[in-house]
């Protein structure tokens, strides 16, 4: 079951937030639960919402939160929020950004409406499963979007990057053959982000110093 699944089990459009999955689940758990409700559909409804609500808990994002201002940064400084300052030194600071602000009206004048909303939804669950190091599912969930939108420069961005987190998480498991190939992955997918190539040569040297 995928993330759309779980939202359409709380009748909950995709991108729903958290407020809204805690109403819903409230308002269909009272309805369905077997204390109220015999029936035996309605148990296996209930057990359905409440493993969704779950899931949902750990990923909707709060009413703060919107997919066009919500920034996923990788830094050489994680223990510190990175902010910008003209005087702050490439050099010293890189970052991988998943992000729609840049060239947005660009990325998206080939999309219909339908598909326009698609990827909005679809960049919000990435930006969530990211926050929460859920990296397998975030690269299923950017493949699955690729394969439907393989034109779209945003979307290559968000997959190599994805690659890139969940390379650099394998690389701290010591799983370094297959922290490498996703490494690879990423600069196949993305090859003219430059600040992806800084991480991926950081990460690089990294295994190196490992092996």
């Amino acid at each position: 079951m995928d993330i759309a699944d779980y939202y359409r089990q709380l009748e909950l459009n995709i991108g729903a937030s958290l407020g809204e999955v805690k109403a819903s689940y409230r308002r269909l758990a009272r309805l369905y639960h077997p204390d109220v409700n015999p029936d035996r559909q309605a148990k296996d409804k209930f057990i359905a919402v409440t493993e969704a609500y779950k899931i949902l808990l750990k990923i909707a994002p709060t009413q703060t939160e919107s997919p066009y201002n919500y920034t996923v940064k990788s830094t050489k400084n994680n223990s510190k929020p990175e902010t910008k300052s003209p005087q702050t030194s490439p050099s010293k600071q890189t970052k991988v950004k998943v992000t729609r602000k840049q060239n947005k009206h660009k990325s998206q004048s080939h999309l219909s409406e339908a598909e326009k909303q698609l990827k909005q939804n679809y960049y919000l669950h990435l930006q969530q499963l990211l926050k929460y190091k859920r990296y397998p599912r975030a690269i299923a969930v950017v493949e699955g979007l690729a394969q439907r939108m393989p034109q779209d420069w945003e979307v290559r961005q968000w997959q190599a990057i994805a690659y890139q987190r969940w390379a650099r998480h394998l690389i701290g498991e010591r799983q370094l053959d297959k922290a490498r190939n996703y490494l690879k992955k990423a600069l196949k997918t993305d090859p003219h982000n430059r600040a992806l190539w800084s991480e991926v040569e950081r990460d690089f040297r990294q295994l190196e110093k490992i092996y």
